[in-house]
């Protein structure tokens, strides 16, 4: 059940709008980080696991720093950022301050992000690329956090969402937020393809792609709810 106090269906539709916006970043970080950051996942935290056993299993080193780089990245941005979203509550407003404020942390991230794969030119390697791989799975970490705090929904995770809508669709019976759900799905592989695209073609962009869904969601919660003036 949602924590959110009783909100509007215009509140609700506007809320699942963004979730879905915020997935194609999710999409595109992990393409990004599969072709150009040592083929790991920068939010696919179970695939980074299995890659780590894989590592293991091969004796491969490169694989091993790679996927465990990612998964450090990721729990120092899930520590951090759940310090600052905090947990659900009962009574919370449909988009709590706090998911705004984590969200505009990680934006921070995927901008010092951006400003290290534009000084790679677009081909990070060595210890660059390590820094790089940490930053967004740190960006992706801080996301988990953002999006928990709306309840139970999710921009990284997805196996779940999967599942859902396979069960729903095998009995017959749609759940009241199937359209978010669908909507992130198609969301996350749509932007996978777009940074692949990017990054295979046109590597200076993929910054653009990666900031902009944030950019706009963020953009949109301040227009509804501009900062109070100063006293």
């Amino acid at each position: 059940m949602s924590p959110e106090r009783s909100a509007s269906p215009v509140a609700v539709r506007q809320r699942d709008v963004l979730v879905v916006v915020l997935t194609v970043t999710t999409g595109a970080l992990d393409a990004v980080s599969y072709l150009r950051l040592g083929q790991v996942f920068s939010s696919v935290i179970t695939g980074n696991l299995v890659l780590l056993g894989v590592a293991a299993g091969q004796q491969t080193a490169t694989l091993a720093l790679h996927a465990g780089l990612a998964l450090a990245g990721y729990g120092t941005g899930v520590v951090a950022g759940g310090r600052l979203a905090g947990t659900p509550q009962h009574g919370q407003p449909v988009w709590p301050v706090q998911v705004t404020a984590t969200l505009g942390a990680e934006l921070a991230v995927l901008v010092a992000f951006s400003a290290g794969w534009l000084a790679a030119g677009g081909h990070p390697a060595g210890d660059g690329q390590l820094a790089l791989l940490v930053l967004a799975a740190a960006a992706m970490g801080m996301r988990s956090t953002a999006v928990r705090r709306l309840g139970p929904m999710s921009t990284t995770y997805l196996t779940s969402t999967l599942t859902g809508l396979l069960t729903a669709l095998a009995i017959s019976r749609w759940p009241a937020e199937w359209q978010r759900s669908s909507g992130v799905l198609v969301a996350i592989v749509a932007g996978a393809a777009l940074a692949a695209v990017t990054a295979l073609l046109s590597p200076l962009w993929v910054p653009a792609v990666v900031l902009a869904p944030l950019v706009a969601v963020l953009a949109s919660r301040l227009v509804a709810h501009p900062a109070p003036p100063p006293p």
